[in-house]
C-alpha cells in the first residue's frame, strides 16, 4: 500500500514538473506578428547586402596579338553573383560567347573560366587580321554593365640591318644582325640559312650563329670571309615573316662596278648619250623619207 502510494506520488510530481517547462516555453514565443517581423529583419540584419558587380580588367585596355598566334582577351569582375558573363564582338554584334557555352560558328572562339575564380577570358586561336576592333564583355546585372577591349593583330617580320646588299673586301668580317618587329612575343627559334642550306650549325665552316630569343634578336658571324660565303642568306623566325640579304665577297674588284640594283634612268643625265641618240633618230628618219621621193620621182615620169 505504501509502495503504490509512492510511485503514485512520483509520477504526479513529473506531470507537473513538465507542465511547467511548457508554459515557460510558451511564455517566450512571440504575442503578435509584429514581434514575428521584428525577428526576422533581426536576422536579416545579421546578413550584408550582395555588393554590386565590379570590374577588375580596364575599360578600353589594348591586347595585342601577332597573325596565326592565339589571342587571350582578359575580362576580370569581382562579386558577379548569380550574373552571366557575355562576349559580343562590337563590328557586327555578334553573340560570340554565354557563360561557358559559345555562340558562334566560328570554333576559334571559346570562353575560358576556372571554377571559382573571377577571370572570364575570351581566347581566339589563329589569330586573323579580321579578327582586329573592339570586343564587349558583358554582365547580365540590372542593369547590364559591360566594358569595351580592343584587339589589334599585327603582322611580325624579320629585319636583317643594313642595305639589302652588302659587299666585302675578302677576309673581312661579315656580321649580320637580325631583329623582329612588331612581334609581342619572342620567337621559340631562328634558323639562318645560306642559299639553301640552314647554317645555325656549321662551325666548321666558319659561321657562328648567336640568337638572344627574349631580345627578338639573332646574330651571323663569319670572322674571315671567303668568296663561298658569297650569297643569299636569310633569317627565319618561328613566327615572323623572313628577312634577306645578298652578300658579296670581292678579290679586289670594285663594288661599284658590280651593283646592278637602284641605277634607275641615271643614264638620261649622260649627254654624249643624248647626242648619240639624237642622230640615231636624225638618220633614220632620213632613211625613211628616201623611199618616198623614189615613188614622187617615177609618178612624175
Amino acid at each position: 500500500m505504501c509502495v503504490r502510494m509512492a510511485w503514485g506520488s512520483g509520477v504526479a510530481l513529473l506531470v507537473a514538473l513538465l507542465t511547467a517547462a511548457d508554459q515557460a516555453t510558451m511564455g517566450r514565443l512571440p504575442e503578435s506578428s509584429t514581434e514575428v517581423a521584428a525577428s526576422l529583419n533581426d536576422l536579416e540584419a545579421s546578413f550584408p547586402p550582395a555588393l554590386p558587380p565590379r570590374f577588375v580588367t580596364d575599360n578600353s585596355s589594348v591586347v595585342t596579338a601577332q597573325t596565326g598566334s592565339t589571342a587571350l582577351v582578359p575580362c576580370v569582375i569581382h562579386n558577379i553573383g548569380d550574373g552571366m558573363i557575355s562576349w559580343i564582338r562590337r563590328k557586327d554584334y555578334h553573340l560570340l560567347t554565354v557563360g561557358l557555352t559559345t555562340y558562334t560558328g566560328d570554333e576559334r572562339y571559346q570562353a575560358i573560366h576556372v571554377q571559382n575564380s573571377e577571370d572570364w577570358t575570351l581566347q581566339i586561336k589563329f589569330v586573323q587580321q579580321r579578327d582586329a576592333g573592339l570586343y564587349e564583355c558583358q554582365v547580365s546585372s540590372h542593369p547590364p554593365i559591360s566594358i569595351f577591349i580592343e584587339l589589334k593583330v599585327v603582322e611580325a617580320r624579320a629585319e636583317i640591318s643594313g642595305p639589302s646588299e652588302k659587299y666585302l673586301k675578302l677576309g673581312s668580317l661579315l656580321r649580320l644582325v637580325c631583329t623582329l618587329k612588331q612581334s609581342p612575343e619572342p620567337p621559340v627559334y631562328v634558323f639562318w640559312y645560306h642559299n639553301n642550306r640552314m647554317v645555325n650549325y656549321d662551325n666548321d665552316r666558319g659561321i657562328n650563329v648567336t640568337s638572344e630569343l627574349a631580345a627578338k634578336t639573332s646574330s651571323l658571324v663569319i670572322a674571315s670571309a671567303t668568296r663561298d660565303h658569297s650569297g643569299n642568306y636569310s633569317c627565319v623566325p618561328n613566327n615572323a615573316q623572313p628577312a634577306s640579304t645578298v652578300v658579296h665577297i670581292l678579290n679586289g674588284e670594285n663594288p661599284a662596278a658590280m651593283q646592278t640594283g637602284g641605277r634607275g634612268l641615271s643614264w638620261l643625265h649622260c649627254p654624249s648619250l643624248l647626242l648619240l641618240i639624237a642622230s640615231l633618230v636624225a638618220s633614220s628618219s632620213s632613211l625613211s623619207s628616201r623611199p618616198c621621193l623614189l615613188i614622187t620621182t617615177v609618178k612624175d615620169l
